[in-house]
């Protein structure tokens, strides 16, 4: 089989009902994922000091009652088809280099949210933060370890401002085939530009664990926003990023109708 071969079964792949279906329910349940993120965020900006504010603090608080256990199944499932989607795009996909991969990347990261979801559900998570620190602790130990660390961070940072330019300039229109309506269109602005800080803040916290040389200073979500927690004004600011998690939530509502999948 030559590649066009594997380009014609990639888009007949993409093409089918069912996995364009899994791809749009995905979406949705990234949704939810967003918006429990951002209810337990805001709860920590009121003084709260429960779960973390991050995917394994969601993903544990969806794991605790039987309706959020079965969506986590859904979740397993529609985040694998969602991933598989965005493999017949980087494969089959007409465009830039730039475009295939990115629709790569989403793929690795929806594979890890499926695989992530399924360690929830059947009663296996562990903490995100632990797994960031880890992680950090590991690349750390390597050659030029501390620089690795700090491309990472740097590399976040990067994909922060990305999503901030996005939410601006409403770029986030052209993932879609329809117009969603106004009101899906201010959330999906709030919502990009609400991550993409929260996103820079975690960036920032890999290259403070480089210069440092201090793993643990590499924390994830939750550690970003509780060090916007500590800032003056921090209630307030981690108040607002939490509302543009809840909105970005909102929007991915309406990607899962209106995706161009």
């Amino acid at each position: 089989m030559d590649s066009t071969d594997v380009t014609a079964a990639s888009r007949r792949a993409g093409d089918h009902p069912a996995l364009e279906t899994a791809a749009r329910v995905g979406y949705a349940v990234n949704g939810v994922l967003h918006i429990v993120i951002g209810v337990i965020a805001l709860q920590l900006a009121f003084g709260s000091k429960g779960r973390s504010a991050d995917q394994s603090g969601a993903l544990g608080s969806m794991a605790d009652n039987g309706f959020g256990l079965l969506l986590l199944w859904v979740a397993v499932v529609a985040w694998l088809g969602l991933g598989l989607w965005q493999v017949t795009e980087a494969i089959s996909g007409g465009w830039q280099t730039s475009d295939r991969v990115k629709a790569a990347a989403k793929a690795v990261v929806y594979f890890v949210l499926s695989w992530t979801a399924f360690k929830f559900a059947s009663g296996k998570g562990t903490s995100s933060k632990s797994q960031t620190t880890d992680f950090t602790a590991s690349l750390m130990k390597q050659p030029a370890g501390q620089w690795l660390v700090a491309l990472v961070g740097l590399a976040v940072i990067a994909v922060g401002v990305y999503h901030v330019v996005k939410g601006w300039k409403r770029k986030f229109l052209q993932d879609l085939e329809t117009h969603p309506g106004q009101w899906i269109v201010k959330a999906g602005r709030v919502g990009y530009i609400a991550k993409g800080i929260a996103l820079a803040i975690v960036g920032g916290l890999f290259v403070l664990a480089a210069v440092r040389h201090k793993p643990s200073e590499a924390r994830g979500l939750d550690g970003a926003l509780h060090n916007l927690l500590g800032a003056p004004g921090g209630a307030v600011l981690l108040a607002l990023v939490a509302l543009g998690l809840v909105a970005f939530g909102i929007y991915c509502f309406g990607r899962a109708r209106h995706a161009d999948v």
